[in-house]
């Protein structure tokens, strides 16, 4: 099994190829919603013009229908630029096709010695005492669970309820590219209701209409750890809150509404 050698291929400036590596566990021609999501916090970073003094605090997105494995453009429209913060609005859809994924990120001017630092120390235990656990199955062979590496301190995919799971990228995000510290933030956050299933995969569908994550700083290493819980009302509508963590403690927290179906 030849696995990809990265989640994307840059076709040109704003466009990309999606590789097997971004496929997700529910449908085989659609993606896992965490690359298309660091693909688009990436766009917003790396836009002419952007700001080098600014960093990503909040980001939320909107998805819209499920990601299609073939050629995508991203564009970028600056809807709110300051002096200390701006909002900018980014979009991904199939060459000729409908937006798929909408973000809008709110960026914050940062400076050094702007003002002490206030953080919690580590507060779950590192990868290195986590287990590797088996993804719940899906019927192909490359993807989204091949594409990451895992470590489980609580809890694990095949069992249900609250989970801490480390996660770190096998690959980068765009071939040729070195991985950018929120590339390995977003590429994950999008796992919490995975890793804190509170139904069984075989029997529920349980997906995320959206996302959004919080962070007040950048993280550092290659592994990033999701503290999770799903919540689900018998009406069909369920909330999955994360807790993220580097190895030097909490680094912020993102939540993905849930629709909830039986299969």
């Amino acid at each position: 099994m030849s696995h990809p050698e990265a989640f994307y291929e840059r076709l040109t400036a704003n466009r990309f190829a999606p590789t097997e590596g971004t496929r997700g566990p529910w449908n085989p021609d659609s993606q896992h919603a965490g690359p298309p999501a660091a693909l688009l916090a990436r766009a917003v970073a790396d836009r002419p013009g952007a700001r080098v003094d600014m960093r990503i605090a909040r980001i939320t997105y909107e998805i819209l229908r499920p990601v299609p494995i073939r050629p995508l453009q991203v564009t970028t429209t600056v809807l709110r630029s300051g002096r200390s913060v701006e909002l900018v609005e980014a979009e991904l859809a199939p060459e000729g096709g409908e937006p798929v994924m909408l973000a809008r990120a709110l960026r914050i001017r940062t400076a050094a010695d702007s003002g002490p630092s206030v953080s919690q120390g580590p507060l779950v235990p590192p990868p290195g005492d986590g287990v590797s656990g088996l993804f719940f199955p899906v019927p192909w062979e490359i993807g989204y669970h091949t594409s990451m590496e895992y470590a489980f301190t609580a809890g694990s995919f095949t069992e249900r309820g609250p989970g801490t799971c480390w996660l770190r990228m096998r690959i980068p995000l765009v071939l040729g590219d070195e991985p950018q510290p929120m590339d390995r933030v977003l590429v994950a956050a999008d796992s919490g209701n995975g890793v804190s299933n509170a139904l069984d995969p075989s029997s529920y569908l349980f997906v995320n209409a959206d996302l959004t994550v919080h962070v007040h700083r950048d993280p550092v290493g290659e592994w990033v750890c999701l503290d999770a819980r799903t919540s689900v009302d018998s009406s069909g509508s369920g909330l999955a809150d994360t807790q993220l963590h580097d190895e030097k403690g909490p680094i912020g927290r993102s939540a993905q509404s849930l629709y909830v179906a039986p299969r």
